[in-house]
């Protein structure tokens, strides 16, 4: 039946003797926390139960069902589960001591688990998930973030660079000169320039563009288009820095000419250079009287011709993309930046310079701004480095011819520009240059501006121009060009992309392409013939067919016939 409990232990209930009938079941009393656990071994974990005695009273259902199980894993020698692991329950609160205190040591040899001090409350333990480190690269990035990333280095990179301001006269110049009876050559060498702060470190700009086109080289593929222009770009910025670090000296004019070009250049037919053909307009320019239609007096103040200017830019762009002001520092009549156009204070206008500003500043030089800016990936075309130039103002000046609102004196000013570039190149001076052009029945306020525009930067003493002018001639035979090749290839959609941005020629085709993908955005303002294109190839049509007529025959014949009046 077992033997009898030594102190400090119990007969596990499942050994002991079931209850005869009309007994009562012995009380079985709970261990406290302070009694020590029995120093008895459970028994082993297949051991069989313990028959009842023949006498003893029958086994429930409960105990019959709890010994087959047993039975049965005996006979198919499946061992018990393991044991759960056991957490140790809180000990019941301690009665206070002898003189109202709490606490203290349990007695010795209590177990550790049960001491409430030394082993806090067991709690499963939750692991802590691992977080990997980001690549070293970043995460990856598609072709379009690249560019876009590269192309906003190059915006930001150049935004200091202020040509114009840095090679700026004040208006005492022209005192001096005039007070010399147009004698003396201005002064204006390295050491005036130096007075003029470029707001950076050439050194250190160059060095931002050159890790730039590192970064161009690495990051795109060698033969990628758009890898190409972004290299361009940035190169040219550079050597723009290079030259006004030389400002006042003959290695200013090394570099104009470098990204400007010279009138000694050819066309791409590779035989008529930029000064073949000003000498070409010069006779026929020459010849015609300075207006060929009613007079247009310049009777306009400039805060009536900002007036007129701001309604019909905002009628052509919309509310508040545009701004017209005038500005009292600046020597041209009128000048565009990205988002705004300023006129000449004090100066008078007539309405046809009105109309001029309103196609050259605004619907050409603000327009191409406004729509390079807003490009999401190729947003280099919000500025245009110098490769840009003969594109960007032929663009504009020829758009004055095809809307009829040129006039023989401004095309004669702009191929003059060519010719006089032309002289200070070969060598001649300041005071030569400003002659000729008294000569030509200039003003000697205009003579002395016009002959400025083309020694700011270089040497007065000759031979070192700034060779920036010849663009605007020079970008009218290109861009007439570009265009009539368009409709004679069957590409006339590449056109309206002249107006994507501040783009070269050599630039169009690829930007047309990548439009495709959402590289670059098709451009929204444009100009009413380049919207629709109908009259404009025609015209280009009965051009290309003009130009094959053979040589000067047809023009011969009607100049015999002219001389009979």
């Amino acid at each position: 039946m077992g033997r009898p409990e030594s102190p400090g232990e119990r007969t596990p209930s499942n050994l002991l003797p079931a209850p005869r009938g009309g007994e009562e079941e012995p009380e079985v009393r709970p261990r406290t926390a302070r009694e020590p656990a029995s120093r008895e071994p459970p028994p082993p974990a297949n051991t069989p139960l313990a028959t009842p005695a023949p006498d003893a009273s029958p086994e429930s259902p409960r105990e019959v069902a709890k010994r087959e199980r047993a039975a049965a894993r005996e006979a198919l020698a499946i061992p018990e589960p393991p044991a759960l692991p056991q957490i140790a329950p809180l000990a019941p609160a301690e009665e206070p001591r002898p003189g109202g205190k709490r606490g203290g040591r349990p007695p010795p040899g209590t177990p550790r688990a049960l001491d409430p001090i030394a082993a806090p409350i067991a709690r499963p333990m939750l692991e802590t998930p691992t977080i990997p480190p980001p690549p070293a690269a970043g995460p990856w990035r598609s072709y379009k973030e690249i560019v876009a990333n590269l192309s906003q280095r190059i915006v930001d990179a150049q935004r200091p660079l202020r040509v114009l301001h840095a090679i700026q006269w004040d208006p005492t110049i022209w005192e001096k000169f005039r007070a010399s009876r147009f004698k003396e050559p201005p002064q204006v060498g390295p050491d005036w320039y130096q007075r003029i702060d470029l707001g950076y470190d050439p050194r250190t700009k160059i060095a931002e563009f050159d890790d730039i086109l590192r970064d161009v080289d690495r990051e795109l593929p060698e033969s990628d288009e758009i890898a190409r222009i972004l290299r361009a770009t940035a190169a040219q910025y550079r050597d723009t820095v290079r030259m006004l670090e030389a400002r006042g000296t003959p290695l200013f004019y090394g570099w104009s000419r470098k990204l400007y070009g010279s009138p000694k250049d050819k066309y791409p037919d590779g035989r008529t250079s930029v000064r073949d053909s000003a000498f070409v307009l010069y006779d026929l320019l020459t010849n015609l009287p300075d207006e060929l239609g009613p007079s247009k007096e310049r009777d306009v103040p400039a805060q009536k011709a900002v007036e007129i200017l701001n309604a019909r830019l905002t009628g052509y762009f919309g509310e508040s993309t545009v701004r017209v002001e005038e500005d009292d520092g600046m020597f041209a009549d009128a000048a565009a930046g990205s988002d705004y156009l300023k006129i000449r204070k004090g100066a008078l206008f007539s309405m046809r310079d009105i109309d001029l500003f309103e196609v050259h500043e605004g619907w050409v030089h603000l327009a191409t701004s406004l729509n390079g800016s807003s490009q999401p990936v190729a947003r280099w075309l919000g500025k245009g480095p110098p490769r840009t130039t003969a594109a960007q103002e032929g663009l504009a000046a020829i758009l004055e011819i095809f809307t009829l609102r040129t006039y023989p004196r401004r095309a004669r000013r702009l191929n003059d520009r060519v010719l006089a570039v032309d002289k200070a190149e070969d060598g001649a001076d300041f005071c030569q240059v400003f002659d000729w052009y008294r000569t030509e029945g200039y003003e000697e306020e205009e003579c002395f501006n016009a002959t400025r525009r083309i020694f700011r930067g270089g040497t007065t003493t000759g031979g070192a121009p700034y060779t920036k002018d010849i663009c605007y001639s020079k970008g009218i035979v290109l861009n007439y060009a570009f265009i009539r090749a368009c409709i004679e290839h069957d590409r006339p959609e590449l056109i309206p992309f002249l107006f994507v941005g501040k783009v070269a020629h050599e630039d169009v085709p690829v930007l047309y392409a990548r439009a495709q993908d959402g590289v670059v955005k098709a451009p929204h303002y444009l100009p009413p013939l380049f919207r629709d294109l109908n009259g404009l190839a025609i015209w280009m049509s009965y051009s290309t067919f003009f130009t094959r007529l053979t040589g000067t025959e047809v023009s011969d014949y009607y100049g015999r016939i002219f001389k009979r009046g």
